[in-house]
């Protein structure tokens, strides 16, 4: 089984390398695989991981780090550049496109942020669902109870008007849907096409998520609405002097994008 990690990445010289070196040293889930149907043998199989890291466009020496990883053939980090910035969704565009190429293939995609924001090391627990076959989609939300940085107030109040929008119109019950940290298996994400170019891709996400269907073996091939879960992740939220890109136009945007990808589709 293969997973795909999407990192997409604007201008973050400082804290991108870290997040690579975080991700590298976690190493990926294991999965059970059960060989013979009429022995109940179980055996816990690794997972191969590949990183997709999409460089938006950087100006502060993020893209030439970027391009430094390119020079070891054997690395699990394919590097795609952007020839003018186009914005997180755009890069996710892009990752997500490269994952799931023929000749990737990824099994499963998660992204990521490249601003240390989200752990790598939350990835095993984000992806449980899916690799125990409970889940085709899996949303993270800060506020399960894990730790999390103690910040702005009415960023979690405008955070909490804008899921609880969406859940009226998608019919889910997520308290996060701005979480960075989303996974889904590969008959899902090829259902998804990113339209929107900057942070709105977070709702456009939830609502396509939403609507997306799979097979399963045990239905005679019907489909079926994804079963999408919801996994507490931590959060180490940074402040706007270190470097917090959205803003309360993106709130604005978030709004947009719910009326647009679920009423107007």
């Amino acid at each position: 089984m293969k997973l795909g990690v999407i990192i997409p990445v604007y201008n973050e010289a400082r804290l991108a390398p870290r997040l690579l070196e975080r991700l590298l040293q976690t190493p990926p889930p294991t999965f059970t695989l059960q060989t013979d149907e009429r022995r109940p043998q179980q055996h816990q199989t690794p997972i191969t991981r590949r990183v997709y890291l999409v460089d938006d466009a950087s100006t502060d020496g993020t893209r030439q780090w970027a391009q430094s990883l390119t020079s070891d053939p054997a690395s699990p980090v394919r590097v795609l550049l952007h020839d003018r910035n186009m914005g997180k969704g755009a890069a996710v565009r892009t990752g997500l496109a490269a994952a799931l190429a023929d000749g990737e293939a990824c099994d499963i995609v998660l992204i990521q942020d490249a601003d240390l924001e989200y752990d790598p090391a939350d990835h095993a627990r984000l992806l449980a669902p899916i690799l125990d076959g409970r889940a085709d989609a899996v949303v993270g939300t800060r506020f399960g109870g894990e730790a999390h940085r103690v910040l702005y107030y009415w960023h979690s109040v405008a955070n909490r008007a804008i899921s609880t929008f969406s859940n009226m119109l998608t019919n889910l019950n997520l308290s996060d849907i701005e979480c960075c940290l989303k996974a889904f298996t590969r008959e899902v994400a090829q259902q998804i096409t990113i339209e929107e170019p900057r942070f709105g891709i977070e709702p456009e996400l939830i609502a396509k998520l939403a609507r997306a269907t799979v097979r399963r073996d045990d239905h005679a091939g019907a489909l079926h609405r994804a079963r999408i879960f919801e996994v507490a992740v931590s959060y180490a939220g940074r402040t706007y002097a270190e470097g917090k890109k959205i803003t309360w136009r993106d709130g604005v945007s978030a709004l947009r994008c719910i009326v647009r990808y679920n009423l107007l589709r």
